[in-house]
């Protein structure tokens, strides 16, 4: 079965040290969908990020991938990435101390811990590139220093996230989306050659016609800051039911 038609028929889905680690397919997120009031003396709504599929490539034991750098062994252009976790049952307030797990392809769109089937070819069974697991600091953050995503058939670049408390309750699964356009990062890099981004744009699934994010992004789409020869900065905030 090709991933875009698994994903079509499942249709779902510094810091601190680490306080408790739970295994990811231990626990079963809820959906969320609310909104609130945001903190820090201002006056608005806050909603709860839109809940997502975790798969087909979950992280098979994120408690043991405590790291803010997440590569390994892969090459491409740096991604610094920093979330924040605001906790929308009390005013959208930073929510410290849970845990915040994230993973993604590599720059040719393929994942560690799985392969060698018709969803992807090539064998990382045995690998555990661009997983890692943090605890939110005391503003509600974690960073992660990795390589900008590549993409493949189907879907958009995109990276996963897993929050949960620190005692190991599912708080929310989603997926962070990348701002598209002709001069934006994700074009940016896929024209990258010399720094083995090969596929270019030629057959790339945009976020409106992507099978998860095609229902929207407006809870899900991050900002990127940056350049090719620099590297690029993604920061974005993600609002649970705490």
């Amino acid at each position: 079965m090709e991933r875009k038609e698994f994903l079509k028929t499942i249709g779902l889905i510094g810091l601190i040290p680490l306080a408790a680690a739970c295994k990811e397919n231990d626990v079963t997120p809820s959906n969320q969908s609310s909104s609130g009031t945001t903190s820090g003396g201002t006056t608005g709504t806050c909603t709860t990020t839109a809940t997502e599929t975790a798969g087909p490539f979950p992280t098979l034991d994120p408690g043991s991938l405590v790291r803010a750098d997440i590569r390994g062994d892969r090459t491409g252009i740096p991604l610094t990435v920093t979330i924040t976790i605001q906790n929308k049952n009390n005013n959208c307030a930073a929510l410290a101390g849970v845990l915040v797990d994230i993973w993604h392809c590599d720059k040719d769109g393929n994942y560690s811990e799985y392969g060698g089937t018709g969803m992807q070819a090539t064998n990382y069974t045995t690998n555990h590139f661009l997983r890692g697991r943090q605890s939110t600091n005391a503003n509600g953050q974690v960073g992660y220093t990795t390589i900008f995503p590549g993409w493949y058939t189907g879907r958009a670049t995109h990276i996963h996230v897993h929050v949960y408390t620190a005692t190991g309750n599912s708080l929310l699964v989603t997926q962070i989306a990348f701002p598209e356009g002709t001069s934006s990062a994700v074009n940016l890099v896929n024209a990258s050659t010399a720094n083995g981004y090969t596929k270019g744009m030629s057959g790339y699934t945009s976020n409106s016609s992507d099978n998860v994010f095609s229902d929207g992004v407006s809870s899900e789409l991050s900002a990127i800051t940056g350049s090719i020869e620099s590297g690029f900065a993604l920061t974005h905030t993600i609002v649970v039911n705490g």
